[in-house]
Parts: C-alpha cells; structure tokens; sequence
C-alpha cells in the first residue's frame, strides 16, 4: 500500500511539473531575426529588409501555437552581432513590423533619437492589441525599417528580439 501511495505521488508531482514547464514555455516566447546593415546604405534615408523570424518551437520542429491565446509583444530588442563588434549610435531610428507570411502587417516596436554607444537598446513597444493571427501562422516574417546617421564604414548583422507574452488555451 505504501509503495502505491508513493508512486501516486511521484506521478502526480511529474505530471504538474511538466505541466509547469510547458505553461512558462508557452506564456512567452521570443523570436529572433537578423538584419543585414551593408556599407552602401544611405544616411538620412529609411531603409527595410524583411526576414522570416524563427523561434525556439521551430528550431525543435513543433509547433504548439494552437494552445495559445491573447498574444501580445512584452520585449523588442535589438542587438549588434557583428563579428567585429559596432555600436549602435550609427542609426537614427528603428522600426519593427511583424506580419503574417508578409500579409497584415502590425507595427510592434520602434526607437527614435538613438543616442546610445551600446551594442544592444530595447525599442519602445507599440500596443497594437492582439497579435494571435499572426504568431499563430506558420511564417512570421519581421520587417525592419531603419534609417542611418552617417554611413556605415563596414557591415553590421543587428538581431532582432522580439518576446510574446500569451495565456493557455482552454
């Protein structure tokens, strides 16, 4: 009888851990895309580039967003990857729109007056309700719009970060 009880109590506490587990997965998740700054890009001018963003769900073949709901963006992030390093007091200002498969595009976050030397900012996030439509379709392409203070003396990869924030299904 004992051992019985035992068991029952393990299986229960694996089950609502794994439970646990899945719900912080779920409940924010980020997706990361990268953007290609070249030497020729002009200063004082808005440039985009568009790229298909990937999240941790992808990278591991599955797709559990269908057990979401209420998805809102919770952090935009952007960041040099350069391998020569850089900064990111070059740009003037940084746009992010997100959409599905390219079709109904959201601004999700933006950044003017980039006065900083650092290599990564947060972006100021535009509340534009509900996201469900979009980061429940299979392709989330993140679109960037940026414009330059000065040309840039050689290339610069910028990682785009953006986390989602969402409740469970029911």
């Amino acid at each position: 009888m004992k051992n019985i009880f035992s068991t029952a109590i393990i299986a229960s506490v694996a089950l609502v851990s794994c439970g646990a587990v899945q719900s912080i997965v779920q409940n924010t998740f980020p997706y990361t895309a990268n953007v290609l700054i070249s030497t020729g890009v002009p200063a004082n001018k808005e440039v985009s580039s568009t790229a298909t963003a990937s999240n941790v769900q992808t990278w591991f073949g599955g797709n559990n967003n269908a057990k979401i709901k209420d998805v809102r963006i919770s952090d935009a992030k952007i960041s040099v990857v350069s391998p020569s390093g850089g900064n990111l007091s070059d740009f003037k200002s940084v746009k992010v729109y997100i959409s599905s498969n390219g079709t109904g595009e959201k601004l999700v976050a933006s950044r003017s007056d980039i006065s900083t030397t650092s290599s990564s900012i947060n972006l100021d996030l535009n509340d534009t309700g509900y996201l469900d439509e979009v980061v429940k379709s299979s392709g989330l392409t993140v679109r960037t719009v940026y414009e330059l203070k000065n040309q840039t003396s050689s290339d610069m990869n910028i990682k785009v970060a953006l986390n989602f924030s969402s409740i469970p299904a029911q």
